[in-house]
């Protein structure tokens, strides 16, 4: 089945319509066109929660734009698949460099789109590189926000098969070994815990982008990163919400994008401070770049000053509740 070119009219494609209209919106200021490019009941699943209406996104994206206006964010890949004849879900992996403060960091938003307007997206920003790299207190940033908690979609169980439906709809049958592939890696070494078999998925000279804007290689270095986000919960479970795939020579081949939630209890290593036996909620992103049916590398996003904000609240040490969670 064609994509219908109103899913992406009046650009040459879903990538050239994400590409464009972010830079549209975040380099050349246009933020009112948000109401153009979002359905006014749009719902947003971000590290704080779930936002529903475009209001919440157009007041959010001011802020962000006025705190940092030297940022610039460009595209580094597009993971976009067909979702019926007029829709598509793409995975935006945007790297931003702020010359004025010195920071770099990523962000990767999926979107759905039906139509060309958002309906549905999911996010997933690292935070952590911001701070660090301006040296600003993670938990004083922690401290101003607000968990506001998911709904809709998110408060569903996972379908029973998102190689076929994932909380975006029905996908094609596209690089179904691959997918099969990404996703057992994930169940038996993110879920079960067989830390052994990261050498059996991955090629010996993997990358790891991380959060904090933390690069790591090998096997072992895959291992420990894993383990340093789940030492904090050492019981947590992992959801996969949804994924899609695209192969462009333009992005080094085939990537595999799965949306990720992670419900674990503070209970592990104090890392976060004294130990609060509360629950955390943590939504997630992880491009794969698959080569010669091997895993090669992953762009990994997810906001570590989200878990301090809910970690924070349970204790008591909150200051101020934002009311924009976008």
């Amino acid at each position: 089945m064609a994509l219908d070119p109103v899913a992406y009219q009046p650009y040459a494609d879903p990538d050239d319509f994400i590409r464009e209209v972010t830079d549209f919106i975040w380099v050349n200021r246009a933020i009112g066109h948000i109401r153009e490019n979002y359905e006014p009941d749009s719902i947003v699943h971000g590290s704080l929660g779930t936002a529903v209406g475009r209001d919440e996104v157009i007041q959010g994206t001011l802020m962000r734009i006025a705190e940092t206006p030297d940022r610039v964010g460009q595209a580094e890949d597009v993971v976009w698949e067909q979702r019926g004849d007029d829709a598509f879900l793409s995975s935006h992996l945007v790297l931003s460099i702020d010359p004025a403060t010195g920071f770099r960091s990523r962000t990767v938003a999926s979107c759905l789109y039906r139509r060309g307007r958002m309906v549905e997206e999911w996010i997933g920003r690292d935070g952590l590189a911001i701070a660090l790299q301006t040296g600003q207190d993670p938990d004083d940033l922690a401290r101003v926000k607000k968990f506001r908690g998911f709904t809709g979609s998110m408060t569903r169980p996972p379908l029973p098969d998102i190689t076929r439906e994932g909380d975006s709809g029905p996908r094609p049958d596209d690089f179904r070994p691959e997918v099969e592939m990404v996703l057992e890696f994930l169940e038996r070494v993110w879920n079960q815990r067989e830390l052994e078999q990261v050498q059996n998925f991955w090629e010996r000279d993997l990358v790891l982008h991380d959060i904090g804007d933390r690069t790591v290689i090998r096997p072992e270095g895959y291992r420990r990163s894993l383990l340093n986000l789940l030492r904090r919960f050492p019981a947590a479970t992992f959801q996969w919400r949804d994924v899609q795939t695209h192969h462009d020579e333009r992005y080094a081949g085939l990537r595999i994008a799965v949306t990720w939630k992670m419900d674990g209890v503070y209970d592990g290593l104090p890392d976060y401070g004294p130990l609060t036996g509360s629950p955390v909620e943590v939504l997630g992103v992880s491009q794969f770049l698959v080569q010669r049916g091997r895993l090669v590398r992953e762009m990994r996003l997810y906001d570590d000053l989200a878990i301090r904000t809910q970690i924070l609240s349970a204790r008591g040490d909150t200051a101020y509740d934002s009311p924009n969670i976008y």
